[in-house]
């Protein structure tokens, strides 16, 4: 009987252990920078709000000339309704959107 028990628990503690390595593998290697264990962490930029300096450091693909016609942009025409929306701006594409779209946010 008591065999049974301990092989019983055994299992449980077996089963749990894979369970929780499964769940947790796909969570570090999305979030995951550069070594094990390091989680990435994404800054969001405003897109109405930021400055060059910001846009420019924060955006992937997106140096200080078209941070520059961002803002100039939003000078304009006014806020951005959506993150989508930055694709008006002259040189900022289908690519440089999807590089960024977890990036970006839209609030007054």
């Amino acid at each position: 009987m008591l065999k049974s028990v301990v092989r019983i628990s055994n299992f449980i503690l077996a089963l749990t252990m894979i369970v929780f390595f499964c769940l947790e593998a796909p969570l570090h290697a999305s979030e995951s920078s550069k070594g094990e264990g390091e989680i990435k962490v994404v800054k969001k930029i405003n897109i109405n709000t930021a400055s060059v300096e910001e846009l420019s450091e924060g955006l992937k693909g997106v140096g200080v000339k078209y941070a520059e016609a961002i803002v100039k942009y939003r000078e304009e025409f006014g806020n951005f309704n959506a993150p989508e929306e930055i694709k008006k701006v002259k040189g900022i594409g289908d690519k440089t959107f999807e590089a960024n779209k977890d990036r970006i946010v839209v609030k007054d």
